[in-house]
């Protein structure tokens, strides 16, 4: 069946463009962004798509979507739209059903001026999302993060063309945004290189409708961006660009980039700052301000520029509870692949909610590295920071002045529900791993999900140096003998200076799962009261210690340790080690063996 084909002047475009509908029918509506093509397949027709290699067939996987089934094929392609496109976003839900190797491709292309030449958003068998130009037989990657790349899962691919800035996420999260003007124009596409996949709901719009209504706001920071850094003119929806010797008013391009505070206020939903690798020296909490925010499906982000490592050291300020290093008090912020440290208080808060803080080292920090707490002491509990995400982090080495406040990560005294620590890793600071402390003057926080974690030799920092009365456990799941009930799953504390696994009063029903305890100082495993339930915790000593004690729901599942050893023990003898997997996942191996809970 051919395209059904129409025509409409879009508003304020000032040109005549082509509507194809790929064999269904299309609904034009009045939102800013312009529907240019869409594809559901569920006509069973490829009409409108012009094949290139691979064996092509419409399928059902839930509903109609359209396959290319071989891996072997070194390249297959199928393009739709017109060549004449030039600033556009393609949209489609893609699944990798299999690659042939792990150089295996299943993208959506733009952009595609030629069978090899072509803008690619790329998933691939090596557990990645790449941001990719293609030209001839040469692939250039303009960005990129690891991502679990499963063989039953749909991801949503969001691919963007706008003059010569080049943008893509996954899901709502941004992959990266690279400057390339290798290319103009040209169709859209799909393509799979030596891998199948399927393809469903393309959409091609003309990018518009991303302007937030009003500009944020920069906190109250003497690092806010200069007068010469309007603030009024429309949020850069694209990237920005940021690097040690950049300056408030500059563009933020990568010849003329800008500074972290001004970028802040600049960029809009959807947006990318990108941190080009050094030492950035702050004096003063580089704030993200409350209601500074991006959007469901378009956060805004924070991100090291690929390959390089920035570093955001704050060793000129003063010990202070006000002295924060980067604050994120905004909603729908990710911020990736940066190191924080030496700030006068905590390296990152977070006080906003909807975040996600990737693969981010906080370290040498004067209290918690990382912290989830409400913004200030009149938010109301309803605005308590909730639905963040801390994953693929480690946390080092923090330590104050008296020894006793100092933790790894911290979700404390005022937080709402849904954080969640995931693939985290918490390290030789003066106090402890985690602490998920509650006051009586506050109440109950809400419940924390803490899995696939590591804790280990918290209470000694590095440089084998103690200080203070610092509690040193590994998780301190409470506090003042209020009931909350925290999720602690498949995770591991290992030589922490007294309790691996510590209810610390906290009299409520915690889920207890599939974790791992080892030679901590007093008790690998402490709970004193409450209805906790136990499931598939294995806990060991080769070294001196108390017997763990337990009160709630134990079943035989567990091998807790009561003066001697369980016949698990003999896997988790000799020295732990632990790495981030390339799709953030955290690997460890204790004596050589790795992990699995």
């Amino acid at each position: 069946m051919a395209p059904s084909v129409r025509a409409r002047r879009l508003a304020g475009a000032g040109a005549l463009v082509t509507l194809v509908t790929a064999g269904l029918a299309v609904a034009v509506g009045t939102a800013e962004a312009a529907t240019l093509f869409s594809a559901d397949f569920e006509s069973g027709s490829t009409g409108g798509w012009s094949k290139s290699g691979g064996t092509w067939s419409v399928v059902t996987d839930g509903s109609k979507v359209l396959q290319q089934s071989d891996t072997a094929t070194e390249r297959a392609r199928e393009f739709g739209g017109s060549t004449a496109w030039t600033n556009y976003s393609v949209q489609a839900r893609v699944k990798a059903t299999a690659f042939g190797s792990s150089t295996g491709v299943v993208a959506l292309t733009a952009r595609a001026a030629g069978a090899t030449k072509m803008y690619r958003l790329s998933l691939t068998g090596a557990g990645r999302v790449q941001l990719e130009m293609m030209n001839g037989s040469s692939v250039t990657v303009l960005a990129g993060r690891g991502q679990t790349v499963s063989t039953s899962t749909f991801y949503t691919l969001r691919l963007t063309v706008s003059g010569s800035t080049i943008s893509g996420s996954v899901d709502g999260t941004s992959v990266g945004s690279a400057t390339d003007a290798t290319i103009g124009s040209g169709r859209i596409g799909l393509l799979t290189e030596r891998a199948a996949g399927r393809f469903d709901d393309i959409v091609v719009d003309d990018g518009g409708g991303t302007t937030p209504t009003s500009s944020p706001t920069a906190g109250p920071s003497s690092t806010s961006p200069s007068p010469s850094a309007s603030t009024s003119t429309p949020p850069v929806t694209g990237a920005l660009y940021v690097a040690p010797g950049g300056t408030d008013g500059a563009a933020g391009t990568p010849s003329a980039p800008t500074t972290l505070p001004s970028a802040i206020t600049r960029i809009g939903a959807g947006g990318t700052i990108y941190l080009r690798g050094g030492t950035y020296a702050y004096a003063q909490t580089v704030t993200i301000a409350a209601g500074n925010n991006g959007a469901a499906g378009a956060a805004k982000t924070i991100t090291a520029y690929p390959g390089e490592v920035p570093v955001l050291n704050f060793s000129a300020q003063s010990e202070d509870p006000a002295a924060r290093g980067l604050a994120v008090n905004g909603n729908y912020w990710r911020l990736s692949g940066l190191v924080v440290e030496r700030a006068g208080d905590n390296g990152i808060f977070v006080g906003g909610s909807n975040n996600v803080i990737e693969r981010t080292v906080t370290r040498f920090n004067r209290d918690s590295g990382l912290q989830i707490s409400r913004i200030a002491s009149d938010t109301p509990k309803a605005q308590w920071p909730s639905n963040n995400l801390i994953l693929s982090s480690e946390s080092h080495d923090n330590a104050d002045s008296d020894g006793e406040n100092a933790d790894g990560f911290a979700a404390k005294l005022t937080v709402g529900t849904g954080n969640v620590f995931r693939y985290t890793v918490s390290h030789h600071n003066i106090d402890d791993g985690w602490d998920l402390y509650t006051k009586t003057d506050t109440g109950a926080i809400g419940p924390v999900t803490i899995e696939d974690s590591l804790a280990y030799d918290n209470g000694t920092l590095t440089d084998g140096s103690q200080a203070g009365a610092g509690d040193r456990n590994g998780y301190k799941l409470g506090g003042e003998d209020i009931a909350v009930n925290h999720i602690v799953r498949r995770s591991i504390a290992y030589r922490n200076g007294k309790h691996g696994f510590t209810y610390n009063s906290n009299p409520g029903s915690l889920t207890v799962s599939n974790n791992l305890s080892i030679d901590n100082g007093q008790r690998n495993v402490n709970f004193d009261a409450g209805t906790s339930v136990f499931r598939g915790n294995t806990s060991c000593r080769f070294s001196s210690g108390t017997n763990d004690r337990i009160i709630g729901d134990a079943d035989s599942s567990n091998q807790f340790w009561s003066g001697t050893n369980g016949s698990r023990c003999a896997t988790y003898s000799g020295a732990l080690a632990w790495s981030f997997s390339a799709t953030g996942t955290l690997v460890v191996t204790i004596g050589g063996r790795t992990v699995s809970l």
